[in-house]
């Protein structure tokens, strides 16, 4: 398969849906209308990085064409130290939100997934801005299924590169818990169903080579896998 092949943007991910209390399953094909990432939102992240916590959700977008299924690949693009891996929760929404309270955001949730994005750190502190480091097509895996009625405020999220731990922590240490950023992000634009929310990484990020297999685990819904390729 040609470089350009690798790249190409493969439209809808087909992705399963489950529920938490049933087990219930159906099948969906995914296509957001945006990608919402946070960044700087867990406590020990900012530590780590020296940065103070902000004080109210840091947002950017990647594009649909970053969506990638479980399993794929990631395509390194070459000329670049570091690119980097981010384990994180993602949320899907399920239902038109503009301007919804957190009381009430949970309710337009359709689910849960493991994300991964993935950064091109050089870029990133290049341009000073972040679109070009985390748009590349396929820099936003995510699986391997969604699940419904989990609740979010205190999962485990783990981020293994070879069978290596390199994160570990819980969605607990959010600044922003996900209710919150829904009704943030809402009242700037409006969500969509089909839209995701990456809700920010934990502590541990890093580089990843060509062969590596990075590996994201959430509690209640599995594990993302995805090798690294090279570009």
């Amino acid at each position: 398969m040609s470089y350009c092949d690798r790249l190409r943007y493969k439209g809808p991910v087909h992705i399963t849906v489950t529920d938490a209390a049933t087990g219930a399953s159906r099948d969906l094909d995914l296509a957001p209308s945006k990608i919402i990432g946070v960044g700087t939102n867990y406590r020990a992240h900012a530590a780590e990085m020296g940065k103070p916590v902000p004080e109210e959700p840091i947002i950017f977008l990647k594009p649909p064409s970053a969506l990638a299924p479980s399993g794929g690949t990631v395509v390194r693009p070459a000329g670049y130290q570091q690119v980097h891996f981010e384990g994180e929760l993602a949320v899907v929404i399920g239902a038109r939100a503009h301007r919804i309270e957190a009381a009430r955001a949970l309710d337009v949730v359709l689910g849960l997934a493991c994300g991964n994005d993935v950064t091109v750190r050089d870029l990133q502190k290049k341009d000073g801005q972040w679109t070009r480091a985390k748009g590349f097509d396929g820099f936003f895996p995510l699986g391997p299924r969604i699940v419904s009625g989990l609740d979010p405020r205190d999962l485990r999220l783990v981020s293994r590169v070879n069978g290596q731990v390199r994160q570990d922590s819980r969605t607990s240490d959010m600044i922003f818990p996900v209710a919150e950023l829904i009704a943030f992000i809402s009242r700037v634009m409006t969500l969509l169903p089909g839209d995701i929310i990456t809700t920010g990484t934990p502590q541990g990020v890093g580089n990843l080579d060509v062969g590596d297999v990075v590996e994201v685990e959430i509690e209640g819904i599995g594990v993302l896998s995805t090798s690294v390729v090279a570009g």
